[in-house]
């Protein structure tokens, strides 16, 4: 287990302990000199929460290492793709077989799809749901990228931005994001 995931757990125990007290169950004397403002009464556990969930899923992000590397799933239809991701990380790429859009749901977890050698022969769209994890697409440098994102604290970050080759395909990528990311990279 990594230094990132156990200061992640230590504060969602923290933050769960606070609430538990403030509902009563039992009272912890020691959490009194910590959270003895108002504003922090309520905000410092909700923050601890956030800060340790984070942590825990930018661990799987920062070490590929321990992704399932799993062959692409075909979809119903024989072409879009469906990957959910639960508390974990999966790793799907793509080795010259044709790409034909993509259904992404990642839930406290992260998700890496590499399209560096996929074959994208006409306009395709990958939808990607996010609630507390992550999902990085690795996209290959002839196609043009555009992004429409809905989020709620947490976003897309493109690094393909400004990229405009005429003539190419291109991927519309439409993310919703719940405490969680997208990022986009060559």
């Amino acid at each position: 287990m990594t230094r990132r995931k156990i200061i992640g757990i230590i504060f969602i125990v923290a933050a769960m302990m606070k609430l538990v007290s403030m509902l009563g169950i039992f009272h912890l004397n020691w959490f009194d000199w910590v959270w003895n403002h108002p504003w922090t009464e309520f905000l410092g556990p909700i923050l601890l929460l956030i800060i340790g969930v984070e942590l825990i899923v930018t661990s799987y992000q920062r070490n590929p290492e321990q992704w399932l590397q799993r062959p692409v799933p075909q979809g119903e239809d024989g072409k879009r793709i469906n990957c959910a991701v639960r508390f974990g990380g999966d790793e799907y790429i793509y080795h010259g077989e044709p790409f034909h859009g993509a259904c992404l749901d990642a839930f406290f977890g992260g998700l890496r799809l590499d399209l560096r050698q996929a074959v994208i022969a006409e306009d395709e769209e990958i939808d990607i749901h996010t609630f507390a994890g992550g999902v990085e697409l690795l996209v290959p440098a002839g196609v043009n990228i555009e992004v429409k994102s809905r989020s709620f604290i947490g976003g897309v970050g493109n690094e393909t931005v400004g990229r405009n080759i005429p003539g190419a395909t291109t991927l519309h990528i439409i993310a919703s994001n719940i405490l969680g990311g997208v990022s986009i990279k060559e």
